[in-house]
């Protein structure tokens, strides 16, 4: 099943044994793109360049990667993809490409001393394909989990997701990694996977507030972080706009979000020239930000000892 949105590929470098990671989605030329972080503990590379009011017009990929502040350097094998393949900002003397990263801690799970490196990202890349995302314990969600907030001996799996949506002319897609401090929740506010007591019962069915166990729940270790993709022709203004309806679709699926104890960050990314209400843009991309979002958690597959709801 392709994509759907034209001329974005989505690649993953998963080391299965070490429980880590790394996602590259792959711009078509023109790309603009802006981001919108909300959490406090963000880990991330040229998210500056992003920003409404910055000059940069151009995103050329977005790197999703495990390994905490380490697997920064996943971009650099991204970069060097890249160049060799002519793709950059074009300056008098050499293309430089513009990777924004962002990243989670899933150190705390599987092998803490093996990170995604530069050679994972290089790889991602040249994993990247037009069709459909595989899911669930892959690239940057490999090692991720959730429902920490009642301490990590409760925590269930996370992983990558990806959903889209066509209405008319207009495609949106949405990739998500879901390594979140609280409870991820269905549509109608049913818990799908979150803190739970060894006999499967979820604690949030009896404390809605979510009260965090001081001590157990392990500070700036947390993160989700989602990306659209549009062929609408929006502006960089408008993709920073969009990334904060995001974060309201963030919040729908994950209860708490934008805690103290996560780095959410969200992307949007656009390159095509469907014209389309801005309005409606915006909600189809929180709407698929929280389906992406579940989708990451029932393909999630148990890990040391991190029940998945996929087995």
């Amino acid at each position: 099943m392709p994509t759907s949105v034209p001329g974005f590929k989505v690649g993953h470098y998963t080391d299965t044994e070490a429980s880590t990671g790394c996602t590259v989605i792959l711009c078509p030329p023109k790309t603009r793109g802006s981001c919108e972080v909300r959490g406090s503990s963000p880990g991330s590379r040229e998210l500056a360049l992003l920003g409404p009011d910055k000059t940069m017009q151009e995103v050329h990929a977005i790197l999703l990667t495990g390994g905490s502040a380490f697997g920064l350097a996943a971009a650099d094998g991204v970069m060097k993809w890249l160049e060799d393949h002519g793709i950059g900002y074009e300056t008098p003397w050499v293309k430089v490409p513009i990777v924004p990263t962002a990243v989670i801690f899933d150190l705390n799970i599987g092998e803490k001393a093996t990170r995604p490196n530069a050679q994972a990202g290089y790889r991602a890349c040249e994993n990247a394909m037009d069709e459909q995302a595989q899911e669930g314990n892959v690239g940057a969600g490999s090692g991720a989990t959730v429902g920490k907030w009642k301490g990590m001996d409760h925590r269930m799996k996370g992983g990558f997701g990806w959903a889209t949506e066509t209405v008319g002319n207009l495609v949106v897609g949405a990739a998500a990694v879901v390594n979140s401090v609280g409870d991820i929740v269905d549509k109608d506010g049913k818990i799908l996977a979150g803190a739970r007591s060894t006999g499967g019962k979820f604690f949030g069915d009896e404390d809605p507030h979510r009260m965090f166990e001081r001590g157990k729940v392990l500070e700036r270790t947390n993160t989700t972080l989602v990306v659209t993709a549009m062929n609408a022709d929006l502006s960089k203004i408008e993709l920073h706009r969009i990334c904060q309806r995001m974060h309201d679709g963030m919040a729908r699926a994950i209860i708490p979000a934008h805690t103290s104890y996560d780095g959410d960050v969200t992307f949007a990314l656009s390159q095509g020239n469907v014209k389309a209400d801005f309005d409606l843009v915006a909600e189809i991309s929180a709407s698929l930000t929280s389906d992406a979002i579940r989708r990451a958690v029932r393909s999630a597959k148990s890990v040391s000892g991190a029940v998945g709801l996929a087995g």
